[in-house]
């Protein structure tokens, strides 16, 4: 890795608007401003340069578990999804025992601290049985305050969210817990009416996971979470789109009514991201992969996905036509801000770290650099 070097020609998606032949500078592990005289260039001519993708939400990649891995599998994972353009990312884990959970969160917390994870998320145990999609429901349990405390405390201020049904005993109450201590209060894989969804936005829930997934349809009597989720300007939305968890009028509505300033597209993805189908665990459930698709062996839920953030890019500016610099906020940016690293990660920004994705003129991945150093080093003709 040379210590400078320009990336010239390529489309640049900044905060501000998209460059045409833009070029960013990259000095070590920072963008920088000014371009010294020696100087080597990089000609990207016909791609396009964005911001690294940021995921809140995933559970693994490679053949390899957060919930339940060793330090090396945990890492395994997280190359996977780096060389998919993800430079940042959260571990998620999935229902287990209260005392398995904590003694997780320890051990995940030591790799956010040596900068490999930026965070832990919990989704479970506090979640409706009704609700509980690929999750143990013999596991489940309602959201007491101490409970959901001893996992942040077990996290050792490494936790970024929880995902809550909020709408159980002691739902409120963890949600006004979760927001004193600067952690995100997630609802999600709840049976909650529209008017309990209400009550937890205003006692300080701010995102909704995987919206539409694991929670009431949208009803024209009954609108049930979805309707209060859009609607509210306080709620950042999660979205999996993978062509699988939603349908492609569902995306465009979420992004029509929320808007791209409230979205975050998130992988939820599994050991089999990036890996290949076969059976697989997810927590204590058996888990077959098929054609990419993850469902229990037990009933046939779906069971979290495949999916990388390159694919989730490429199908939202292909497939769904949306705006590269709404795609990019959506994967980037918003998710940078939610877990309060917007000042590091999430635009190409002078006194930001050096994390970007070079994809061509169909959007398909062909670079990753993290912290100044290629990961995938783009191969030019």
């Amino acid at each position: 890795m040379a210590d400078r070097m320009v990336l010239t020609g390529a489309r640049v998606v900044l905060p501000t608007g998209i460059v045409e032949n833009g070029r960013v500078i990259v000095e070590g592990a920072k963008i920088t401003g000014a371009v010294l005289a020696d100087t080597p260039a990089v000609d990207l001519s016909g791609h396009w340069v964005v911001p690294g993708f940021v995921d809140i939400h995933n559970h693994g990649g490679g053949g390899a578990s957060f919930t339940s891995g060793s330090a090396e599998d945990v890492l395994k994972g997280v190359r996977t999804h780096r060389e998919h353009g993800t430079t940042t990312l959260v571990a998620s884990t999935v229902t287990g025992e209260m005392d398995f959970l904590a003694h997780r969160a320890g051990f995940l917390s030591e790799l956010v601290e040596q900068g490999d994870l930026a965070g832990i998320h919990f989704e479970g145990p506090f979640i409706a049985p009704c609700r509980k999609g690929a999750h143990s429901e013999e596991l489940l349990r309602d959201p007491d305050p101490a409970e959901v405390r001893k996992l942040i405390d077990a996290a050792r201020g490494t936790a970024k969210m929880v995902t809550l049904a909020t709408e159980l005993p002691g739902g409120i109450d963890s949600v006004r817990l979760l927001a004193e201590h600067g952690v995100i209060a997630a609802i999600g894989h709840t049976d909650a009416t529209y008017e309990q969804t209400v009550e937890a936005i205003d006692a300080g829930a701010t995102v909704a996971t995987h919206l539409f997934n694991a929670m009431p349809a949208l009803g024209h009597r009954a609108p049930g979470p979805i309707a209060a989720l859009l609607e509210d300007e306080r709620i950042t939305v999660e979205l999996i789109n993978d062509g699988t968890h939603l349908h492609p009028a569902a995306l465009e509505l979420a992004f029509h009514r929320a808007g791209a300033a409230r979205v975050a597209f998130i992988t939820d993805a599994m050991d089999a991201a990036g890996f290949g189908d076969g059976r697989y665990e997810l927590g204590p459930l058996a888990v077959d992969v098929k054609d990419g698709v993850a469902r229990l062996v037990d009933g046939g839920s779906i069971a979290g996905s495949t999916l990388t953030l390159d694919t989730a890019f490429q199908r939202a500016a292909t497939v769904d036509r949306l705006p590269v610099q709404d795609v990019v906020q959506a994967i980037s940016a918003n998710p940078a801000k939610l877990l309060g690293l917007y000042d590091r990660v999430g635009s190409l920004e002078p006194g930001k770290d050096a994390d970007l994705v070079v994809l061509d003129a169909a959007f398909t991945l062909k670079g990753v650099m993290r912290k100044g150093e290629w990961l995938i080093e783009p191969q030019l003709s």
